[in-house]
């Protein structure tokens, strides 16, 4: 028996990689956390097809930021970023960028559905989601190769991504509802950042500016560490204010790894990127028990 398709299955996991999913997972769960909390009416049926929505984009973007990335020359053998699976030439360019676009298109077919639920605010946030996940890397705007990716990533996987997930379980808002989704924001972009922070001389030998290369490395040790314990600040200031639940105090039992990922981005060097190789990894490894101590703080809040 040929082993050859299940060589191509682990390839194809390989590219898509499954275990980043977290970062749209939790802001998607989040927002039905929010439900419980505000006791909002909710469509609970909806909430897995919001959550594979929330995937489809992440993953869409991911892929055509590969493809992107490596015909860019960002993604090269001696770098760290991407799946590496057009690197070790794995698979072909342009079989990444399709399978990019099938998860577009299959993301705009349940925003049809969406919108037929919701109304005309779902088709602006699916539309913002959708082209902002695109155009990430895609010409002619790639705005991450233009030193705005950490705040777009910030905005559309923090915000959007709750915000979204609220709207579409109980078709209503509250002001409450974007204030709480900023830390999970921060985290997120921080996921960015520091990748971008590693491979700041990689991308300026691709000749491509992303927020770390255009603030230097210097400052983006800092802005990387703002971003990560400005989730804990906000939590704080939140909870203070009662827009969180006391129970919200949990997160603060993810403080030991915040410290720990601040403290090598800090002691980080330009001319030494292999001490930071895996901080992107550690900073996502950091948002999934945050914004997991998050969700079961709102539910906890809600019900009791």
């Amino acid at each position: 028996m040929s082993t050859q398709p299940s060589s191509t299955f682990k390839i194809w996991i390989q590219a898509f990689r499954p275990f980043s999913y977290t970062a749209s997972i939790i802001p998607a769960m989040l927002g039905a956390g929010l439900a419980i909390y505000r006791d909002a009416p909710a469509q609970w049926w909806l909430l897995p097809l919001i959550v594979f929505a929330s995937m489809l984009i992440q993953a869409g973007t991911n892929l055509v930021s590969e493809y992107f990335d490596y015909k860019k020359g960002v993604d090269r053998p001696e770098t760290y970023g991407s799946s590496r699976v057009l690197v070790e030439q794995l698979l072909r360019p342009h079989q990444i960028l399709i399978a990019g676009l099938i998860c577009f298109a299959l993301t705009i077919g349940l925003g049809l559905y969406f919108i037929a639920l919701r109304g005309w605010i779902i088709f602006i946030i699916g539309f913002v989601g959708v082209l902002g996940g695109l155009f990430y890397t895609a010409d002619p705007f790639g705005y991450k190769y233009l030193g705005v990716g950490d705040l777009f990533v910030f905005l559309l996987m923090g915000p959007l991504m709750v915000i979204g997930s609220y709207f579409v379980l109980t078709g209503a808002y509250d002001r409450s509802i974007l204030l709480i989704s900023i830390p999970v924001g921060f985290l997120v972009a921080a996921i960015l950042s520091g990748n971008n922070l590693r491979d700041i001389q990689f991308d300026l030998q691709a000749h491509i500016h992303t927020t770390a290369s255009v603030l230097g490395h210097r400052i983006a040790r800092w802005e990387y560490s703002l971003l990560v314990a400005g989730a804990y600040i906000a939590t704080i200031i939140m909870i203070v204010l009662k827009i969180l639940p006391l129970w919200s105090l949990l997160t603060l039992l993810t403080i030991p790894p915040a410290v720990k990922v601040i403290r090598a981005a800090l002691q980080s060097r330009p001319d030494h990127p292999e001490t930071i190789a895996t901080l992107d990894v550690q900073t996502a490894q950091l948002h999934m028990p945050f914004g997991l101590l998050l969700i079961v703080s709102v539910i906890l809040g809600g019900l009791l």
